[in-house]
């Protein structure tokens, strides 16, 4: 870790930085990812197909962009009746928290008049589900199952199959979240087949699920096309530490989130520098035993440290980084995560490990990541819902409000306004 403490030089600008690890990627990654969109748009399956052949070594056309059924089936009878149940257990859990969101709109009654907001759910949403590294049917549950609580009709998956093969485990789990078709495509070509359409493909209205950079940017260019969750980046952890904290839970936190890969970050901020000094050593004993030792070390070279004069400095700090994941060691982490503005999840206390978000409590691990925690929420189902406002006026109300209608619309030099009100009050309430 790359240690700091607060009142010298260097923490002010240790601290921007960090704060700034979302900051977009460089111009190369948008000019590759902006010629695959718009060859994909352009060029339908011949195109998605180029790409996939060139980045995930199998041609769709040949072996079909969509899994079969009977490969889900297949693959859901290879799935271990204790891995099923524990899908199946996760699937409720997230089930359960993401009802509790539920937006009924509202309605609202005035003399003469009715106001309201109708909220209906988009008609097709596309998750995407990263691979090559890992496996990750948590990520398919987390997407799929909230637009299914959402009243989505049509729910299909996109999930990156090196080789054209998708692990059994995701399409067991796609089974089960009542996913209706899962695709064996992967990277920025993906969200170019999911916001434009080809051949094989549909399009969708609202794209969700994390990805790499490149699928990243392809979302923030088809933004607009369709809908997208978020511009979510590398997994990240900040640990909120104080004296009280075990060091060994501290450190097994980190490496969790450090291994998802290379560009994975993480952070301690303590005021104890004992602690400082124990989670380190903790973290070189445990990374020897993990087998992800190559990518653990890439991602704790770029981990940070910030060793804060009281615990006050340290929720400051945090608000500052806005972190994906926020882990808080204290000994009352209930009246610390009082002063805590931005993070995406918070996990309280030595017994809630981020792994359990990640996998069985039920909230969503589709996150805001690089800083976004500052004016973004965690997927939810609200990310799969539209509104529609809704006015009905009756005579009287519109001759009530006529004269105010008409008066704001002529200091903004718009007759044609006013005089559509003064239309209807010329014909006294003539339908």
């Amino acid at each position: 870790m790359r240690w700091v403490r607060s009142g010298t030089a260097g923490y002010g600008e240790a601290l921007s930085r960090a704060s700034l690890r979302g900051a977009a990627e460089g111009a190369k990654v948008s000019a590759v990812v902006s010629e695959i969109v718009a060859r994909v748009r352009e060029g339908g399956d011949a195109a998605l197909a180029g790409y996939t052949r060139k980045f995930d070594r199998f041609d769709p056309l040949k072996k079909g962009f969509a899994v079969s059924r009977k490969e889900i089936d297949a693959a859901w009878r290879r799935t271990s009746p204790a891995l099923k149940r524990s899908l199946s257990l996760a699937a409720e859990r997230i089930e359960d928290f993401h009802r509790r969101q539920a937006d009924k709109g509202f309605g609202i009654s005035l003399p003469g008049a009715t106001l309201g907001q109708r909220v209906r759910p988009v008609d097709r949403a596309g998750v995407y589900v990263p691979g090559g590294k890992a496996a990750y049917p948590s990520t398919l549950l987390m997407n799929a199952v909230p637009a299914r609580v959402a009243g989505v009709p049509e729910v299909t998956a996109a999930c990156s199959a090196p080789g054209g093969e998708v692990p059994d485990v995701v399409l067991a789990a796609a089974r089960i979240a009542g996913v209706r078709a899962v695709y064996r495509i992967g990277g920025a070509q993906a969200i170019a087949a999911l916001a434009y359409g080809t051949e094989s493909v549909p399009a969708v209205d609202v794209i969700t699920g994390p990805g790499n950079a490149y699928v990243t940017e392809a979302k923030r260019q088809v933004y607009g096309v369709v809908g997208i969750d978020m511009l979510a980046g590398p997994s990240e952890l900040v640990v909120l530490a104080d004296g009280t904290a075990n060091a060994s839970y501290v450190a097994a936190d980190l490496l969790s989130q450090a291994e998802h890969d290379e560009d994975a970050y993480v952070a301690l901020v303590t005021d104890a520098e004992e602690i400082s000094r124990k989670v380190e050593r903790e973290i070189a004993r445990q990374a020897r035993l993990l087998p992800r030792r190559d990518i653990l070390a890439a991602s704790l070279s770029h981990a940070d440290g910030f060793l804060v004069r009281t615990l006050r400095d340290g929720i400051a700090a945090v608000n500052r980084l806005a972190p994906e994941h926020l882990s808080i060691a204290t000994r009352d982490p209930w009246k610390v995560f009082e002063g805590i503005r931005h993070a995406g999840t918070a996990f309280l206390g030595s017994h809630s490990p981020v792994a359990v978000g990640d996998y069985i409590a039920g909230i969503n691990h589709t996150l805001p990541t690089g800083g976004a925690a500052r004016f973004s929420s965690p997927l939810g189902i609200a990310d799969f819902l539209k509104k529609t406002n809704v006015v009905s006026y009756e005579f009287s109300a519109l001759l009530s409000d006529a004269p105010h209608v008409v008066r704001l619309a002529r200091k903004e030099g718009l007759a044609a306004h006013a005089e559509a009100v003064r239309l209807r009050i010329r014909g006294r309430g003539k339908k």
